[in-house]
Order: C-alpha cells, then structure tokens, then sequence
C-alpha cells in the first residue's frame, strides 16, 4: 500500500467508507517513527537556505510538515497569508476588514482563485489565510486581519474562501480557533465565558466554515477556561468533532502553541507546527512508554491528516509562476481596494474635478502602508503611494501646496499588528513601536494638529484614515471636510484611492464594525502589566451592546456614504418551509450609478422563559449594483436554522421573530406585518 494507490482506490468509489478503509491501510503500513514524522512540521532546512538567500526568516518558501517518502504521502507545504500569499514577493491584495467592507463574498470567492493560484505556483498545497476572529474590542493588534465584529459576517466571508481555495486543491485552514481576541497577552491569556456566548457569539463562524467543507483548523495561542485551546478537548474533540462533525485535521498555532505532548495528543490536536517540539519523536515515545498517551492517539491523529491529503492534493493542478503578481490580480486589488474603502463623511467637496490642486500630505502621503509586519506581510515589490497613486489622476497635486489637503494619518505596523515581544512571559511594560494591541483608538496629537492646522488656513481638508479598524473622530472630526476609511489597501490602493476622490468610481463601501463615540463604549480589553491575566468575555460587544444599552454610536455598523442616493421600500417578509424570505425594492435615486448593501436583521419577540435576546442581529445582505434611476428587487433567504438561540438542552426556535431592513443597522426599518 502507498499513496498513489490509496488515492486510485479513492477516486474509483469515493464514498466515506472506501476512504476510510484506505486511509486506515496507509497508516497501518507506516512504522511507529514515520508515523510520529507525520504529525509535526520540519522546515528548518528550507528556512535556512532562505535566510540566506533572502535574509527573512518566516515562510519564504511553503513551510513542510508531515509527509512519509518510502510510502509517497506527500507533506503539507503551508503558506500563511490573509492579505495575499507571504511567500517571496506574492500580490499584496487588500487586507481582510476592507473585502468585509464590500459586503460581497463573491468578491471574496474571487479572491481565493487568486490565492491558490499564487500559493500553487510557488509550492504551497495548504493556505491558513482564513482568519476569522471576533472582533470584540477594535484595538486588538490584528482586526485587519479578519473579517469584523459579526459572527454571521465572519462566517458568511470565511465559508466563500474555504470554499473558494480548496476547490483548486489546497486545503483550507480557519484560524485561530477560538477566542483569539487579543494581541498582547494572546500566549497566556485565560478566556472565560458561558456556554452560551460561545455558541452563539464565539464559534458560529467557525461551524460555518466547517460545514462549507473546511478540511483543516488551526487552534489558537490563548487559553480557554484554564486549558490552552490546542489541549482544550471541548474545543477539539467535543465540539468540533462531536457536534460539528469535522473530519479533517487540527494544526497548533506556530511555535508556541503546544505546551505538553500527552494533554495536546490526546485532546485531539493532530499537528504541531511549525517546528518538531513537543511531538518529537523522543517525547511522544516517552508518553508511549508513560502510558500518558496510547498508540491510538498518533493513529487518529495519522489518519485525519492523510484522509485529507488523499482527498485534496490529487486536485492540484501545476500554475506557472507568472500568475504571481499578474496583471490580473492587481487588477483585482484595485476593483477589491475600490469596493471596500468607505466614505464616512462628505460635505459636498467630494468628488473633486481632475484639475484640483490637491495637498498630499500626513506621516503615510509617501509610504507603502499596507499592514501588519507579522506572519500576514506580503513582500509585494510594486505597492503604489499615495503621493504617486493621486498625481496620476490629479496632475497638480504635490506635497506642497493645494487647495484640498488630502491627509494621510492613522496607524501602521509599529501601532497595531501580530505582537512577539511578549514570548518571554515576563514582561512588565509593553515596548514601544513593537504592534500588537493599539494604545488607543484615537490619532496621534500631532496628526489632529495637522488636521486642525489645514483648516485653520482655508483649505479643504480629506482625512483618509490607516487602520485596521475603527479610528475615534469626535475631536477633530468638525475640522474634515470629508472622511475616508482607507484601511491598508494593499499594493493598488493608492490609485483606488485616487479615482474615488475624482469620482471615476463611486464609494460602495459598508463599515463591518462599530465606530463608536468613546472608547468605553467598547468591551475592556487587558494589556501587559494587567494581572491576572484572566478574562471574561460577555455576550454583548459591538453593535448588540450599543443597541441594548441605547447608546449612539459615531457611526453603525453597515455604514458608507455614496456620490448617489438610494431608497429601499415595499419590504415584505414571507415564511417559506424552513426559512423566512425577505424582499425589498432599492432605488438609486440620484444622479450617478452606484451600489448599495441591502441588509436585514432579526430581532427575537418571543423567547421562552424570559431570555435575554439582543436587538437585532444581521441575518442576510445583498449588494445591488444600480444605474442612475434604476430600481431592482432584492430577496434575501434567511434559514430558521440561522435564527436559532443556544440553551443547554439544544438549539431553540423562538415563538416569533421581526425583521428590519435597511442600508446599516441603525437606519434598518422594521418590516410592517
């Protein structure tokens, strides 16, 4: 028995069962050290040979794990990347939050292609790009990484990429399971939280991704009710196995994410990455020898990984290295980059004619701000600036003098990103400029000077704000003229930029998170220093904690301004099998085509036993592209199942539910029955 006959056999009856049988025949043949070589990662060849060649040190090349040579099982090439392929100088595409903004998982779908693409090309068969993490607090260092603060949102952006990526072979791995939420103290933080807020809040899009086919999980760093979540068997074995069903493999987080060979293994962790620690051969023997572990728990953990790899590598097909960095998929970060920045505020001086003298300036106006310096950097060659990207478009701007001032501010890599220093686990202080969790959610005081100093003198003043997610506006926002969300755009987001300003392309961008007025409007986030390092999460954050408490946000979730105007109207709800069905009318009803989000929430009127149920809870979107005039009916499917509220004895329908539709949350309008 080898590889090549395991997959034949396979793919000539591929049910369950026949894959079982072979998977199981392949790792009966396996000795115990082959076996035990199967379940760690082992690129430390590779790594030093790039090190040279490149001077960097993290997944220049796929990353190798696994593999048996004498039985042909190939390894697990790993490539990491949210915003594009890390590998060598791959495409950098728009980070994570600002495809959220497009509220368009078909965009998101299409940017999967372009990632296999690239990641085949240069090796790679497994891509742990799919980041979805909550987004309680938007000073968690990596926001930008993920897809926002909406758990049906994550799930909907998550399953688009599984799905998208793994139909050219790789394989698809969400990340970080679960209640990865901080930065800082991600490698000894202790998470707490009821039952309830963890399947309601926590793992929704989690499941979501497993049910879209995901063939492999990575857990996180973070502890989770005092067990580290690659040793947490709730999180492993009892809930994704058992109630989900999940039949692929669970990778650890890299390097730090394993604690003890006996409680990892026998929780359900089937790889250590990305190196060989924990589940060395000596130690795992050692465990054997203990009788902490049996010989069954390398077997299931064997077997998970090649029955993926049996599925999934003999649908790879070979791409050529041109598609890396193609023309085609710059054009793509340009549409996505386009679609996604969002315009907050505008009072009239935007879109500005092509002749405008226009003022680049602000600490990014000449910088290739694209993001976090973490294992998500894309080392993209061609990033465009703002300075360069505006000019082409406006060819009297400059950065010294204009009559509008376009000013670049926010935050970078040295503000908020992946955080390493605290590997230690002994710090006291946090050092500066080294990422993780923001300080503050405020712009630096010299950046609001500037801001106040442009307007002092007369001139327009667009704020384009760099960030992974909300920035606070309430003291300086009267003083803007226009406010753009520009995120880190990736390598085309400058000219992005530039035809938003001119008005060549029209703002359609959603905000997938709450802009609030003050900072304590947020859940607490705890920081170094902060003991104990223990922390509970409450089921209310975002847009359902300002809702309940009736506190006004500077600006809702699904939020974004428009050059036109819309009207949605003649919204009905019908109740259809197992599902509710919405439908609405949208109208563009002002003077340039554009497109709207459609989106309808739920909100619960009839929970048993008095329950506590939020105010209302996106259940569905649908973005509408419009002509100038045009009206489009939209219709939105909501299954019952997606309605459901979590009890200890089951998931539970409540007796009746409303619907609110609207173009944010706030300006959602409750359907009349």
């Amino acid at each position: 028995m080898n590889f090549n006959q395991a997959v034949e056999a396979y793919q000539a009856n591929p049910t369950k069962e026949v894959l079982k049988q072979q998977t199981r025949a392949l790792r009966e043949a396996m000795n115990l050290k082959e076996k035990i070589h199967m379940l760690s990662g082992h690129p430390i060849l590779q790594i030093q040979k790039d090190m040279i060649k490149t001077g960097r040190n993290y997944n220049v090349s796929a990353l190798e794990a696994g593999g048996c040579k004498r039985l042909g099982v190939p390894p697990v090439f790993f490539t990491d990347g949210p915003r594009g392929v890390v590998m060598h100088n791959s495409t950098c595409f728009p980070v994570s939050m600002l495809r959220a903004s497009t509220f368009d998982p078909e965009l998101e779908y299409r940017f999967g292609k372009a990632i296999a693409d690239e990641a085949i090309a240069q090796g790679a068969n497994y891509y742990a790009g799919v980041c979805i993490n909550l987004v309680r607090n938007p000073r968690w260092g990596r926001t930008q990484e993920t897809y926002g603060e909406d758990p049906f949102l994550l799930g909907e952006y998550g399953a688009a990429l599984t799905k998208s990526v793994q139909e050219e072979g790789m394989i698809a791995c969400p990340k970080h399971y679960a209640l990865n939420s901080i930065e800082d103290l991600r490698f000894y933080v202790d998470v707490h939280c009821d039952d309830r807020t963890l399947h309601e809040v926590y793992l929704p899009h989690f499941k979501k991704c497993i049910d879209a086919g995901a063939l492999s999980i990575m857990g996180a760093y973070n502890r989770f009710e005092e067990s580290y979540c690659c040793a947490s068997k709730k999180l492993l074995t009892d809930i994704l196995r058992d109630e989900w069903g999940f039949d692929g493999f669970v990778m650890s987080d890299f390097v730090w994410g394993v604690h003890n060979t006996e409680n990892s293994l026998r929780a359900g962790l089937d790889m250590e990455m990305m190196f060989t620690m924990h589940y060395s051969e000596g130690k795992i023997k050692k465990a054997l020898k203990k009788g902490s572990v049996d010989e069954r728990h390398i077997d299931r953990a064997v077997e998970n990984i090649l029955s993926v790899l049996i599925r999934q590598i003999p649908k790879i097909k070979s791409r050529d290295k041109s598609v890396i960095g193609s023309k085609e998929h710059r054009d793509l970060a340009l549409e996505i980059a386009e679609k996604g920045m969002v315009l907050l505020e505008n009072n009239g001086v935007l879109p500005l004619a092509k002749d405008t003298k226009v003022l680049v300036t602000g600490p990014y106006a000449e910088e290739a701000n694209i993001g976090d310096h973490g294992s998500s950097r894309v080392f993209d060659e061609k990033v465009v600036t703002p300075l360069t990207g505006i000019s082409k478009v406006f060819p009297n701007a400059s950065k010294l003098a204009g009559d509008v001032a376009v000013v670049c501010v926010g935050s970078n890599y040295k503000k908020e990103g992946e955080y390493f220093a605290n590997t230690g686990y002994n710090l006291k202080e946090k050092p500066k400029d080294g990422g993780g969790d923001r300080a503050s959610l405020r712009l630096e005081p010299e950046e609001v000077a500037l801001i106040k100093d442009l307007k002092a003198q007369g001139k327009k003043v667009v704020v384009v704000l760099y960030s992974g997610c909300a920035i606070i506006v309430e003291e300086w926002k009267e003083y803007a003229d226009a406010v753009i969300m520009n995120y880190y755009s990736g390598c085309e987001g400058a000219n992005a930029l530039a035809h938003l300003l001119s008005g060549e392309k029209n703002f359609t961008g959603k905000l997938p998170f709450t802009v609030a007025k003050d900072e304590k409007d947020y859940p607490e986030i705890i920081g170094i220093g902060q003991k104990p390092y223990v922390i509970e999460y409450g089921y209310y954050h975002g847009y359902t904690k300002l809702e309940k408490e009736e506190v006004e946000p500077a600006y809702p979730f699904g939020y974004g301004l428009s050059y036109t105007s819309f009207e949605i109207s003649d919204a009905k709800v019908l109740e259809v099998a197992d599902t509710f069905v919405v439908t609405a009318k949208v109208k563009n009803t002002g003077d340039r085509e554009g497109a709207e989000v459609v989106q309808v929430y739920a909100g619960s009127r009839g929970a048993a036993n008095g329950e506590d149920r939020p105010v209302k809870l996106l259940k569905g979107f649908r973005r509408v592209e419009l002509a100038e005039g045009e009206e489009k009916e939209v219709t939105v499917t909501i299954p019952k199942e997606e309605l459901k509220f979590w009890t200890p004895g089951g998931w539970v329908l409540d007796e009746k539910y409303d619907f609110y539709v609207g173009a944010d949350i706030r300006a959602a309008q409750l359907i009349d029955e």
